[in-house]
C-alpha cells in the first residue's frame, strides 16, 4: 500500500543496552492484552516505535495507529483523513498515498492522515478489528516526546487521542516523557545515544504500567467509565536510567483546594503532577485520573477506583 518499505528495528537487543532497563517479556502479557498505539509525534517517531516493540515482546497484540505526520498540539480537534499532499515523516511514504495505510512488510504499523484523535478512533473502529480481530482491550498514547501536564490537558494531542479512545468506550492512557527529541525511528540502532536509552527506557515503563493495571485483581472494568489517566514520566539521567529506579504517585492535574481527592499517603488532596514530577531529582512518575469530555480532574470515587487497581506500584510523593 505504501511506495516506500520501512525496515522495522526490533529493540530486543537495543533494550539490553539500556543499564537496568529490564526486558519485561519474559512476563506473560495479561489476558486483556489488545493494544492500539496512538501518538501526536507521528507514526515514524523513535518513541512510538520502541513503545511498539516493547509491547509486543511484552506479548501484547498491538496495532499502532498515528498520524502520518507530526500533529502536536491538536488536542481533541477531528478532520476526515485525506490523501497526503506532503510526504509522511521522515519521507516514509510518498506524496498521494492513501488517506490511511500500513507497512507493506509490517502491517501492523499504520498511519492516519488526519489528527491524533482520528488515529486512535480510526485504529479502534478500523485497524483493530482487521489486524487484531476485534476491538482493542486498551489504547496507549505515546509516549509523548515532552511532558503534558496542567493546562497543556487542552492542548495536548496525545491527551486528545487517549480522551477520544476513551469517549468510544475504549479504556485509554496518555504517556508523556520530559526528555528527548523528536526524532525518526531509524535512530533507535544509534544505543548510545541518549534519545535511544531513554526511549527504550520509557517503552519498558509502559510495559510495566499496563502488567499491572490489566492485570488487577480488583473487580469491575479497567477503568471506570468516564475516567483516563494522564501519566507524565520524569526526564531521563544517570539516576533515573533503571526501570526500578522510579516510582509512581497518584496525582492530579490541577489544583482545587475546595475539592476533596481520594485518601491516599494520609491525606485528602492529591499532589499536583507539576510538583510531583521528578521533583528534587526524584524519578517519581505522576499519574493522573482525569474525565476524558473536559479534561478535567476525575472524581474521588473514580480516584479510587484507580487506586485499587494499581495500589501494588504506587509511593506517596516524597
Amino acid at each position: 500500500m505504501l511506495g516506500h518499505i520501512l525496515v522495522v528495528i526490533s529493540s530486543v537487543g537495543l533494550a539490553l543496552a539500556v543499564p537496568g532497563a529490564r526486558v519485561l517479556a519474559d512476563r506473560q502479557a495479561p489476558a486483556a492484552n489488545k493494544i492500539v498505539l496512538a501518538n501526536d509525534d507521528g507514526w515514524a517517531v523513535a518513541n512510538i516505535r520502541a513503545q511498539f516493540d516493547a509491547l509486543t515482546e511484552a506479548g501484547y497484540d498491538v496495532v499502532l495507529s498515528a498520524p502520518a505526520e507530526n500533529q502536536s498540539g491538536k488536542g481533541s480537534d477531528s478532520e476526515t483523513p485525506s490523501v497526503l499532499t506532503s510526504e509522511c515523516e521522515y519521507n516514509t511514504c510518498p506524496v498521494g498515498s492513501p488517506a490511511t495505510g500500513c507497512n507493506a512488510t509490517s502491517p501492523n504499523l499504520c498511519y492516519v492522515n488526519a489528527y491524533p484523535a482520528d488515529a486512535a478512533t480510526y485504529g479502534i473502529s478500523t485497524f483493530a478489528p482487521k489486524l487484531l480481530g476485534s476491538a482493542p482491550d486498551f489504547v496507549v498514547s505515546g509516549p509523548n516526546v515532552g511532558s503534558n501536564i496542567g493546562l497543556s490537558a487542552f492542548f495536548s494531542g496525545t491527551i486528545g487521542a487517549a480522551s477520544a479512545s476513551s469517549l468510544a468506550g475504549i479504556p485509554a492512557a496518555a504517556f508523556s516523557a520530559d526528555f528527548g527529541d523528536q526524532v525518526s525511528y531509524t535512530t533507535l540502532s544509534n544505543t548510545s545515544s541518549p534519545n535511544t536509552q531513554a526511549a527504550l527506557l520509557y517503552s519498558q515503563l509502559t510495559v510495566k504500567f499496563l502488567n499491572v493495571l490489566l492485570a488487577s485483581p480488583a473487580p469491575g472494568p479497567i477503568l471506570p467509565s468516564g475516567v483516563a489517566l494522564d501519566i507524565n514520566y520524569p526526564a531521563y539521567s544517570s539516576a533515573c536510567s533503571t526501570v526500578d529506579a522510579f516510582t509512581w504517585v497518584l496525582t492530579r492535574i490541577f489544583w482545587d483546594p475546595f475539592v476533596d481527592d481520594v485518601e491516599t499517603c494520609g491525606s485528602d488532596h492529591l499532589p499536583l503532577e507539576s510538583d510531583v514530577l521528578g521533583a528534587n531529582g526524584s524519578c517519581q512518575i505522576s499519574v493522573s485520573m482525569f474525565n476524558p469530555s473536559d479534561k478535567l480532574d476525575a472524581s474521588a470515587a473514580q480516584q479510587a477506583v484507580v487506586l485499587g487497581k494499581i495500589s501494588s506500584i504506587l509511593s506517596c510523593a516524597a
